[in-house]
């Protein structure tokens, strides 16, 4: 076994380190989650990262995914070993040539960060039915539920594909795992090298299309031979799971990490067993541990090969003792009796005759988070006389009555895990100083760290939610944090829009970015705020970043600000130690911007613990009375769902307030105002030649336009300017109406 070399990386670094080391090719098409999987590779060519046989990866990016399918398909014909990253619609796009891929039994690997599909809305985020959409394609499908195991099965994916000849589709959970980023033991690529079977390679190259020895391929076939040439192919997959298993046994060799077909987590003694796959395994097997220690007898099976599904390798992992299992799904398969696990679990049961209830639930769409409470939730329902033979879990149905009812009062954290939660806005920087600080963490000796990502759908100018772990052994927690040691907000105009102190244990920490004074607090800071603040006993402090960012030069981002700050006052790691390897990192983040950006960072960072102010609130916040302000009438839509979504309670709201078709009203824009500028545009009249062109490129409406008669304006109150109009405005009054409240602060209408 070999000495573990220990990283802190994503899913996707993890997944494009193994697909570059077995790979002459990638051919890829950038798409949300799993983008940065085909950038990685490429970066690595350019700087001349070389594969196990001494070459750089040829990385393509093509015009769609089904051109980027189309070519795996191409240059594994021609014997070139190729992979590719998709997910989602570009999946879908690619299946037409899954099929020919797999028919012609080439060893090609797809690497999918899952995605939702677009039905009834778009969704960005992850769960599996863009690969269940692909199961008939003949793609072997594998399951990685951490950033450890996209690490390890991804390597087994291509020793199988090589050794097997069947295509394997790899896959992880989006942003679950794709994007999380934790402490893993990397594989060397001399290691890799020594398991790969050459004589495999040789062979499939020398069958490769080849004009010194020409045949004929994807040719037309009538109804007399193409079963039969279906049929062919049977041999190779009845043998696929035993070659997939000897990959798994041959990284265990080398890493001392022993993967199955399907592994079986819990007591020998289970009487009741979720059968999971993908980062749901690890929130099941975590909370099987938890209630077993509580002398109850659960356990939970995590399917690696989903296809070609092996019952007989299913049946042997479930102890003989169990009675009742729950088989959970991460997708929905409309007017099916039952999703793609469920069915194929409650096939294998049947043919078994074994004495064993099957039950099948869904949970997890759309990144919907799968929790612990669930998973209690789940075995409970097992436990029931008459349990729910369909059941979903993480959401309150009151339409079709299928949900769990779910006790989010048990908290599974360890005791010695420190946890923090940082409200940011995307382009800001709070993602990346996140990761910075996770790998700060990750790197100290005994400790082990993982770093989560919320994003809002609005990418740049939407919130962010960061969630970091730090702890003095290997996390397993693919969940939300509910008890948070410690909570940055990074942007002030979050006070009051979002319940920022909901997830923040009594005593911890709580820093805000703000120019407010204790005065400007008492009246601007709402009464709930308040009253958690005081009724928590927590330690408040008040940090204003933006103005040490723009001192500095540095805009809006506030990043490096804020992780010296949390360094300074988390206590987690040694702070100088800490602080010395931000620096390094900042340094070679910016670089390539120049000395002068490297050096406003490093002024900022200096600036940032003079500047932290802790708050002595008052006992009496703890007794802060609502103040409730006359509200305007709003349609439903907005009362009901909107801004519940906009104030991130969009969880808690049930299927009943929901039109199936998906379809919403119009203009529901106009009742949410963001206020996330931190300096807006200023219309001056002198200069304005009344062209029109600032409201053009404002992507958010927020600069308009406005003609009024003399008339119209007569009375306007002070401060309200306007100029005379020209051209066909003439004999008009001409004004620009800046909405700061819809502004980003993206200036493009100050410099067009």
């Amino acid at each position: 076994m070999n000495e573990p070399d220990k990283q802190i990386m994503d899913g996707c670094t993890a997944a494009t380190h193994i697909a570059y080391a077995l790979s002459e090719l990638a051919t890829i098409y950038p798409i949300t989650p799993i983008a940065s999987m085909g950038e990685t590779a490429d970066k690595w060519a350019l700087h001349g990262r070389l594969n196990i046989w001494g070459r750089p990866m040829e990385v393509k990016e093509m015009e769609s995914e089904l051109g980027a399918a189309g070519a795996t398909h191409g240059a594994a014909a021609a014997g070139a070993l190729a992979t590719t990253f998709t997910a989602s619609q570009g999946l879908l796009l690619m299946i037409p040539n899954m099929y020919k891929i797999a028919g012609e039994l080439l060893p090609v690997v797809f690497h999918v960060g899952t995605r939702s599909i677009a039905a009834h809305a778009l969704s960005i985020f992850g769960d599996h039915q863009d690969v269940m959409a692909c199961r008939g394609t003949g793609f072997a499908m594998l399951a990685s539920g951490s950033v450890q195991e996209v690490m390890d099965l991804g390597l087994v994916a291509h020793l199988a594909a090589i050794e097997g000849r069947v295509p394997v589709l790899h896959f992880f959970d989006g942003w679950r795992t794709s994007n999380e980023i934790s402490t893993i033991d990397t594989i060397s690529y001399d290691t890799i090298a020594g398991m790969v079977n050459g004589e495999k390679i040789s062979v499939f190259k020398a069958s490769a299309m080849n004009p010194d020895h020409p045949d004929m391929r994807g040719t037309a076939q009538n109804p007399d031979v193409y079963f039969q040439f279906r049929e062919a192919a049977n041999p190779f997959y009845d043998r696929f799971p035993a070659i997939v298993q000897s990959a798994m046994d041959r990284v265990a060799e080398a890493t001392g990490r022993r993967y199955h077909l399907f592994d079986y987590d819990g007591d020998p003694d289970a009487d009741r067993v979720i059968v999971i796959m993908g980062s749901g395994a690890e929130v099941a097997s975590q909370t099987s541990e938890a209630l077993n220690r509580r002398g109850q007898h659960t356990g939970v099976i995590s399917v690696r090969l989903f296809r070609p599904f092996s019952a007989e390798a299913l049946m042997k992992a479930i102890p003989a003792s169990v009675r009742s299992i729950a088989v959970m799904d991460r997708c929905k398969e409309p007017g099916s009796e039952g999703e793609p696990l469920l069915l194929d679990v409650a096939s294998a049961v049947l043919e078994s005759r074994r004495d064993i209830k099957v039950i099948g639930g869904r949970y997890g769409l759309s990144s919907k988070d799968f929790n612990p409470a669930m998973v209690m939730a789940v075995f409970d329902e097992m436990s029931r006389q008459q349990p729910r033979r369909r059941f979903t879990v993480g959401i309150t149905d009151d339409v079709s009555h299928l949900s769990l009812d779910v006790d989010t009062t048990d908290d599974l954290t360890p005791p010695d895990m420190h946890q923090a939660i940082f409200y940011g806005m995307g382009s800001d920087g709070t993602v990346g100083a996140t990761r910075q600080i996770t790998q700060i963490a990750g790197s100290e000796e005994g400790l082990y760290a993982q770093a989560y990502f919320h994003y809002s759908a609005k990418k740049s100018g939407g919130y962010t939610i960061s969630q970091l772990r730090i702890a003095p052994h290997p996390i397993r927690a693919a969940y939300a944090i509910e008890s948070a040691d410690y909570v940055g907000c990074n942007k002030n105009s979050y006070i009051g829009r979002f319940e920022l102190l909901d997830k923040i244990r009594d005593g911890g920490t709580f820093v805000l970015n703000t120019s407010m004074s204790v005065q400007d607090m008492e009246s601007r800071i709402p009464a709930a705020m308040k009253r958690a603040i005081a009724g928590r006993r927590l330690k408040f402090y008040a940090v204003d970043a933006t103005s040490i960012a723009a001192a500095n030069g540095l805009g809006a981002r506030i990043n490096t600000i804020m992780a010296t700050v949390y360094l300074r006052l988390s206590g987690v790691i040694d702070y100088d130690k800490a602080v010395a390897q931000l620096r390094e990192l900042v340094s070679a983040a910016y670089r390539h911007e120049g000395n002068a950006m490297v050096e406003a960072n490093m002024a900022a960072i200096d600036a940032a613990p003079a500047a932290i102010k802790q708050i002595d609130y008052p006992a009496t916040w703890a007794q802060e009375k609502d103040h409730p302000a006359d509200q305007p009438t709003v349609p439903q839509f907005i009362s009901r769902i909107a801004r519940p979504c906009m104030r991130l309670k969009g969880d808690s709201l049930p299927v009943s307030l929901f039109r199936p078709d998906g379809v919403i009203p119009m203009g529901t824009t106009a009742y949410e105002k963001r206020c996330i500028a931190i300096n807006v545009p200023e219309w001056d009249p002198d200069k304005c030649v009344q062209c029109t062109i600032c409201s053009l490129v404002c992507s958010h409406a927020a600069i308009r336009p406005v003609v009024a008669t003399t008339a119209e304006t007569d009375g306007a109150p002070d401060g309200f300017v306007t100029a005379g109009g020209r051209g066909s405005f003439k004999g008009m009054r001409y004004r620009i109406q800046v909405y700061a409240a819809d502004c980003t602060g993206c200036s493009s209408c100050a410099v067009v």
